[in-house]
């Protein structure tokens, strides 16, 4: 058999007219181009059609998405989702009353926890009706972090997806949750309904935890951190002093008792990485001025030891000198009395 014969084909690359011609057969690879579109000098602009080359288009694209901002804000219905860090400012934008008021679930997705945390309380005020909450690769890391949620008004589901948050590999994480959130009511995680025995198991738990926590902590800080809660439970007292035990009913000592929770829940509080760093900062530097106070201190006291100490020796030679001083000047009383007259006389 003889050689195949030759088979060529024209590609056109860019745009209709062909700028670059390239030359292919079966047998051989053989390429040819010919830059017919340099007019200018600019081989990247073709001047027969006027249309941007492969690779200039390429670039180009590839610029604007660099500078894309890369998160989404969407409504479907009842759902508001948030793509990205950057979707979190859109909490600040004037919300209709009807939208605001329509959206009962929020999901979260490529925004990290503590980024959520701090806008929680834009979310109560602008979506008071939402009541499910998801999130996706939040990077939900510790149980410490659930506690931060504790700040809404309410939330009846909560929808943690195993993706992007490695808090759910924890096997207690649903009763840590209940336990901390149970003035929620929560009547769904991850979709499986809550019972009542979640919610014992949830206490047996993690009571002895709050109990802990709050009993470790200053008075002070105890009062710093409750606000609210030490508040209602004030009131709470106010109202029932002049009440005889037998008389306060059964829903006054739920009252009593849920106020109680709350505050031992309230010492479980969560600090945001960026907040802890802030404040270790500010520690740093309250140190550093402490420090550099009691240094300053110290030399001036270890001054004030060493001057007293050396009066301590030259003092009795000193007063000798001062005796015999006033002796020789009084000796001649006549004489004495000339001079302390000259020196008023001077004076005047």
């Amino acid at each position: 058999m003889g050689a195949p014969p030759l088979h060529f084909q024209r590609k056109q690359v860019s745009c209709s007219f062909p700028c670059f011609t390239s030359l292919t057969s079966a047998g051989e690879d053989v390429e040819k181009k010919e830059p017919l579109c340099t007019a200018g000098g600019n081989a990247d602009w073709c001047s027969h059609c006027g249309e941007q080359s492969l690779d200039s288009v390429l670039t180009n694209a590839l610029q604007a998405l660099s500078v894309t901002d890369t998160h989404l804000v969407d409504v479907d219905g009842d759902t508001l989702s948030l793509y990205g860090s950057g979707a979190l400012e859109s909490l600040d934008r004037n919300w209709s009353i009807q939208t605001a008021g329509m959206v009962t679930t929020v999901s979260f997705t490529f925004i990290e926890f503590d980024e959520i945390v701090q806008v929680l309380p834009k979310l109560k005020m602008k979506f008071p009706n939402s009541l499910h909450l998801k999130f996706k690769e939040t990077n939900l890391a510790m149980l410490q972090q659930f506690n931060a949620l504790a700040q809404l008004h309410r939330v009846d589901q909560l929808t943690i997806d195993p993706q992007g948050n490695p808090v759910v590999n924890f096997t207690l994480w649903k009763y840590y949750v209940l336990f901390r959130l149970s003035h929620f009511n929560m009547q769904k995680i991850n979709g499986t309904e809550v019972t009542q025995n979640d919610m014992i198991m949830a206490e047996r738990l993690f009571g002895i935890l709050a109990h802990v926590a709050s009993s470790e902590l200053p008075h002070y800080r105890v009062i710093s951190i409750l606000g609210d809660a030490r508040k209602k439970q004030f009131r709470y007292l106010q109202e029932t002093k002049g009440k005889k035990h037998g008389i306060v009913n059964e829903e006054n000592n739920d009252s009593k008792r849920f106020v109680g929770e709350n505050t031992n829940r309230a010492m479980l509080n969560y600090t945001t990485r960026d907040f802890y760093n802030e404040k270790l900062e500010e520690t740093k530097e309250k140190k550093k001025f402490c420090k550099i106070y009691i240094e300053d201190l110290v030399k001036e006291a270890t001054e004030i030891s060493m001057k007293k100490e050396a009066l301590q020796k030259l003092w009795p030679q000193m007063f000798i000198e001062l005796v015999r001083d006033a002796v020789l000047e009084t000796r001649n009383k006549n004489s004495y009395m000339k001079l302390c007259l000259q020196q008023i006389a001077d004076q005047k």
